[in-house]
């Protein structure tokens, strides 16, 4: 039996706070992890390539492996018989899980990029199941949780945008993310009708908050000081600046 590692002093150098829970550091080596804090010890995640580190198959993930497959299937063309087995949805199931680990964490911590990443792989996961599981229960077994990842992904995307003060681009990727989650084939699946209306609501309530805080545009301040023009009863004001805003409008 090998000798354990008494972990008491780096818990008690970073206690436990569910509000900082989570953080980025560096490993031995020099690169850089993703560690949680939890009731009862420290998680750690690799912050690039599959979560535990793990290379399945030879390659970076499961998924990666069976996209493979299937690119060779159809260089050949043989796409019909391509198909996964259940074994083979189980193995991408249980990897999507520690990607979904990870980019809450991410979330969390900001790091946009990185949320979108790992979102977006999982998305390619759902499709690539959905399209390809020879089980019609493995098809439809990741279905219940696209709205919840959808929602995740097109916040980070908006997030991102509204950090480098891009209000109208981070509205635009909100409503988006709206239309891609209101256009879902429906699901007669409790979770699946919670997860999307709850998505819903958020992403909602997001484009709410860009649209109140946006600042307004030089049109729109002009549009503003106008129609307080029109109801002061300042005529001679409110003609100059229908003339500016006509002369922008132009622009």
């Amino acid at each position: 039996m090998s000798e354990a590692v008494d972990l008491r002093e780096a818990l008690k150098a970073w206690p436990y706070d569910p509000e900082n829970d989570s953080r980025v550091a560096r490993g031995a080596d020099g690169r850089q992890v993703l560690q949680v804090r939890t009731p009862l010890g420290i998680e750690q995640m690799e912050l690039d390539g599959r979560p535990d580190g793990a290379r399945p198959h030879g390659m970076e993930s499961a998924l990666e492996f069976q996209l493979m497959r299937l690119a060779t299937a159809q260089a050949a063309g043989q796409e019909s018989d391509f198909g996964l087995e259940t074994q083979a949805c189980a193995e991408i199931f249980n990897e999507g899980t520690l990607y979904y680990l990870r980019y809450v964490r991410l979330f969390q911590l900001r790091d946009w990029p990185r949320t979108i990443r790992d979102t977006t792989r999982n998305l390619r996961a759902f499709d690539l199941v959905h399209r390809y599981a020879q089980r019609e229960e493995d098809q439809l077994f990741l279905e219940k949780w696209r709205p919840y990842i959808l929602r995740v992904r097109w916040s980070a995307a908006a997030l991102a945008e509204l950090d480098k003060g891009l209000f109208d681009k981070a509205l635009r990727i909100t409503r988006e993310g709206l239309q891609k989650i209101e256009e879902l084939a429906d699901l007669d699946d409790e979770t699946f009708k919670f997860e999307r209306d709850r998505s819903l609501t958020a992403l909602g309530e997001l484009a709410e908050q860009i649209e109140k805080n946006r600042p307004l545009t030089k049109l729109e301040k002009l549009e503003k000081q106008l129609h307080r023009a029109v109801d002061q009863q300042e005529f001679e004001r409110a003609a100059e600046l229908r003339d500016q805003i006509r002369e922008l409008r132009k622009q």
